[in-house]
């Protein structure tokens, strides 16, 4: 009989092939499995398996109501993860071979690999223990002798009991809170009609709540003025810098921003400068030798978070490209970890790959793997080596083998490994740092020098001199002092009060908010939760990137720059849980509770039974909670809108589930003028609810959904009711005042053209509040329009003059404008605005930032790409009407003949449509959101919106056979075209 060795990654099936061959014979590869003898070796790739309800006891979405909750099923399915299940079957094949005596379980040593093989397990055996001995191999190092070992010291199944159950225990509870919990919070909010889906998890909300909290106190924060005395001071020598600071001040605990350098009074502070001025001062100094020590190896989260620091790479793209680096290009160790040393037995690794670095093509960095070895840096240090600090994985560092061929991206991420991987064995950084008081009628100002003596690890990130150490300011720290003689007398030269303001707290970035969830722990009261979470913090470094790109797609957070801003949805889930009295969904003591009874469930001190109960109580709890909440509104931190009610005039003020006109005091019932904050599942934002109240109208918005889920886009309207007397939302599919809509004839006589249109070549004209092409709407020479050119004459509240749209029209772009108004955060900003040709409108393009990193130099004999490429079909389209109108001056010359033009560089998201759509929005392939622009402009164009119905849309001969019937309406739209779109 043979033993079946499940590993969790291919990777570690193949080092354990290599590590027994010696002691158990040659092992033959076949297409999922290695096969000796004694030995089957084969892998998963990930999870293969996941749970759910049992089919009598799930509930499809589009029922979500309180009738069918809680969902606490007795018992769980299994199901395979899609993407593989060929993986899978073939897993399952083996392990039900009738020569497969037992099973080792070898996959990764901790909580989530005993799962993932347990499902296997389950699975295979048909729900049920498959009825095969299994074994647990136990790693900490990948070495071929320490893999050999684990298989002289493998540990029964008895042994892994407890981590079984903790591990199982942990996804249904998951499983338990999550649903439940987004069905009862949907539920809720969509108790006024509609589908307002409202996700809620054990790692999502409390993560999004870190976002939210720092967001209220950015909002409520109110800048302070204070004032800094700056003092040029004159020495024999030369000048030096100053800034006076109180040598009695003590931090006050109940207001961080008084400071030692704080002056709270400008009179005060002119005064300080006033008496300092032009006076001598007595000079002390203190000199000492400091070192800094390099940063520790990486593990995954604090690798994300240098790479947005340094590259502004987002966590899920540090991810994928270390990910790369690892499967395809076998360059990196595994990266999915949460640990920052390496085992005890790694020494001679370490020593192999500091040979290959030193070898290696990398000039920037093979000299000092070099002096690594000639010096005997690698040693046996707690620092690095340490087996009581490796978890189920070991520190990312570079493999044995040199990568070749990577992208820009890899080869960032894979400098940024090496150069840490050096650093720590590197001696430390030494420094001289020199503290120079200076003391002038009875007021003291403070000199820090700080000079670089060795730069040892600094030299691998060149970094030779102390003014290039982070955080190196004049007159603060970084510069090597002017020296002055003891004893010696010097005279300020220039004082100056400089007036500043108190600054609110940053917004997130990833690189801030990934350090917030590692740290989570921190903030806990309870020392046993504290300190069960001490390791983990909010999620794993695994699943981090997910969790914050899930709540962007979930429109939680928006992404700006390297900033993370909550929306108005995640401001209102907050309020909802504070409301009903669920805060523990948002709050990390909940993840620290569970880690403190899973570590007692490890270890045989708490019973699966007991903490699924716990659980399952937890789960009513929230439901109940929700589904008895009888109040109107719920309490909450509300805002009052600056425009007034459109009927009455009156206050309009925020509640929990509208906005609402409360009289003309703001303290009655109003005139009944009110509307959903959530039309159709989508979260106004502030800004948003104060321009629909004042142009009564706004839009095309994306983001909505019907009641049976289908996303839409649409125009919004304040439209006057005469049965009811006041104003109610609707929205506005179609516009009936467009002259495409009604057959309006548009006449442009009289009117000086802006230049060619760059989608057709026809002329654009000013239009009522935009710029459009005269073929986009119903003219005497062609009342059906055919072109869709158009772009506001006011962008985000810059106006975009005559004379910019020529210029864009002409040339591509307008000049760099300045007064753009960010919808979201209200910030200025300044931008060009330019034709995109690949998505057919006009776009913002910024202006380009200065790289750390030196171009990378062309090929002989090639030239950098000409940007203006990009704005091709407007500059043909203007050389085109010029010369209509141009009168004939001289025999044109011969023209040289033409470059070949570079082909258009296709975009990820471009799906080819089948031939019936083809014959509607043409054969290109096409983003899916363009996909239904472009359906929309036909239908507007061919005026197949129903009469009766704006909603239903009529098919014609070209759309009857993607249709596939004469009517659907809007909501079937988006289902529709996703039959006829596939990857090319």
């Amino acid at each position: 009989m043979k033993t079946l060795v499940i590993a969790e990654k291919p990777s570690v099936a193949q080092d354990i092939v290599r590590a027994l061959t010696p002691v158990a014979g040659k092992f033959e590869k076949h297409e999922d499995h290695f096969e000796n003898e004694k030995y089957i070796v084969t892998s998963a790739v990930g999870h293969l398996v996941e749970i759910q309800a049992p089919e009598e006891f799930d509930v499809k979405r589009g029922k979500w109501s309180f009738a069918h909750l809680p969902v606490i099923p007795p018992y769980f399915d299994l199901k395979p993860v899609d993407k593989t299940k060929s993986r899978l079957n073939a897993v399952v094949r083996l392990a039900k071979r009738k020569d497969v005596g037992d099973l080792v379980n070898a996959c990764d040593a901790g909580r989530e690999g005993e799962l993932i093989f347990r499902l296997i397990q389950q699975f295979a055996g048909g729900g049920k223990a498959l009825g095969k001995p299994v074994r647990r191999l136990w790693l900490q190092s990948m070495t071929p002798q320490a893999i050999r070992d684990g298989f002289e010291q493998l540990r029964s199944d008895r042994q892994m009991e407890g981590l079984a159950n903790a591990a199982r225990s942990r996804s249904e509870a998951d499983w338990l809170v999550g649903i439940n919990g987004t069905r009862a919070m949907t539920a809720f909010n969509s108790r006024d009609g509609g589908f307002f889906l409202t996700t809620v998890g054990r790692v999502q909300t409390p993560t999004l709540a870190v976002v939210v909290e720092r967001e209220e106190q950015i909002r409520k924060f109110v800048s302070r003025d204070y004032w800094e005395i700056h003092a040029t001071f004159l020495a024999e020598a030369g000048e030096y810098q100053a800034k006076r600071f109180d040598p009695n001040w003590k931090k006050n605990p109940d207001d961080a921003e008084l400071k030692a350098d704080r002056v709270w009074s400008q009179r005060d502070a002119l005064a300080i400068a006033d008496a300092v001025r032009g006076k001598a001062a007595s000079v002390t100094e203190e000199s000492k030798p400091t070192t800094q020590a390099s940063p520790g190896l990486f593990d995954l989260t604090s690798l994300q978070r240098e790479a947005n620091g340094r590259f502004g790479y987002s966590a899920k793209t540090t991810l994928a490209l270390a990910q790369s680096l690892y499967e395809r290009h076998k360059a990196l160790t595994y990266p999915r970890t949460d640990s920052r040393h390496l085992p005890e037995d790694y020494l001679p690794v370490v020593r192999n790959t500091m040979g290959m670095l030193a070898g290696s093509g990398m000039r920037h960095l093979a000299p000092f793997a070099q002096q690594a070895m000639d010096e005997g840096y690698v040693k046996p240090t707690k620092r690095v080596f340490d087996n009581a600090k490796v978890s189920d994985h070991f520190a990312i560092i570079p493999t044995l083998q040199a990568p070749s061929g990577l992208s820009d991206a890899e080869q960032r991420i894979y400098d940024l490994v090496v150069r840490r991987f050096l650093s720590v064995f590197f001696p430390s950084a030494e420094f001289l740092v020199t503290t120079r008081i200076s003391q002038a009628v009875g007021h003291s100002f403070k000199t820090e020098g700080k000079v670089l003596v060795k730069p040892g690890w600094l030299a691998i990130w060149g970094k030779e001199a102390a003014s290039e150490i982070e955080g190196a300011k004049e007159g603060d720290k970084g510069q090597a002092l002017v020296p002055v003689k003891p004893g010696e007398m010097v005279r300020a030269e220039n004082v100056e009060a400089r007036g500043l303001k108190t600054r609110p707290p940053a917004r997130y970035s990833e690189a801030t908010l990934l350090t917030a969830m590692e740290g989570a722990g921190k903030f806990i009261e309870d020392d046993e939760l504290r300190e069960a979470m001490q390791e983990k913090g909010l999620g794993t470094p695994a699943t981090r990137a997910a969790i914050i790109e899930g709540l962007i797609n979930e429109k939680y957070m928006i992404r700006e720059g390297r900033e993370l801003i909550p929306t108005a949805k995640a401001f209102q889930l907050m309020t909802l849980l504070r409301g009903l009295g669920v805060e523990e969904l948002s709050r990390p003591e909940l993840t620290g509770e569970w880690e403190y009874k899973l570590a007692q469930m490890e270890h045989g001190k708490l019973s699966r039974d007991e903490f699924m109960r716990e659980i399952a109580e937890m789960t009513r709890h929230i439901v109940q909670k929700a589904k008895e909440y009888d109040r109107d509104t719920v309490p909450g931190d509300y805002a009052t809108l600056k425009t007034p009610c459109p009927n009455c005039g009156g206050v309009v003020k925020e509640n929990y589930r509208r906005y609402t006109c409360t009289g003309p005091r703001g303290d009655g019932e109003g005139c009944g003028f009110s509307f959903t904050k959530i039309p159709a599942g989508r979260a106004f934002e502030l800004e948003e609810v104060e321009q629909f109240l004042r142009d009564r109208k706004i839009g095309p918005l994306e983001g909505f959904r019907s009641k049976a889920g289908w996303p839409f886009t649409a125009e919004l309207a304040l439209k006057y009711s005469d049965e009811d007397r006041n104003w109610k939302l609707e929205f506005d599919f179609g516009k009936e005042d467009h002259p495409a809509e009604t057959g309006e004839l548009i006449d442009f006589a009289g009117q000086e053209p802006l230049g060619p249109c760059p989608k057709c070549g026809a002329r654009v004209f000013e239009w009522g509040s935009t710029y459009v092409c005269e073929k986009s709407v119903p003219t005497a020479a062609q009342p059906a329009p055919s072109c869709d050119f158009k772009t506001g004459k006011v962008i985000l509240q810059q106006p975009v003059e005559r004379e910019q749209m020529a210029k864009l029209l002409a040339g591509g772009k307008t000049d760099l404008l300045d007064k753009f108004v960010s919808m979201r955060t209200r910030r200025p900003f300044k931008a060009f605005l330019a034709w995109d040709a690949e998505a057919g409108k006009v776009n913002f393009e910024f202006e380009p930032r200065a790289s750390k990193f030196p171009p990378r130099k062309a090929p002989a004999g090639k030239t950098a790409r000409e940007p203006a490429a990009k704005y091709a079909p407007a500059a043909k389209a203007a050389k085109t009407l010029a010369g209509k109108t141009a009168a004939k001056k001289a025999p044109a010359k011969k023209a040289a003949p033409a470059k070949k033009a570079a082909a258009p560089r296709k975009t990820g998201a471009g799906l080819k449509p089948s031939a019936q759509l083809a014959a509607v929005i043409g054969a290109e392939p096409v983003a899916r959101t363009e996909v239904i622009r472009k359906l929309w402009d036909y239908i507007k164009t061919k005026g197949l919106q129903d009469a009766k119905d704006r909603r239903a849309i009529n098919a014609d001969d070209k759309l009857l056979p993607v249709f596939g019937k004469p009517q659907v309406t809007m909501f079937e739209l988006a289902g529709i075209v996703g039959k006829h779109l596939s990857a090319e």
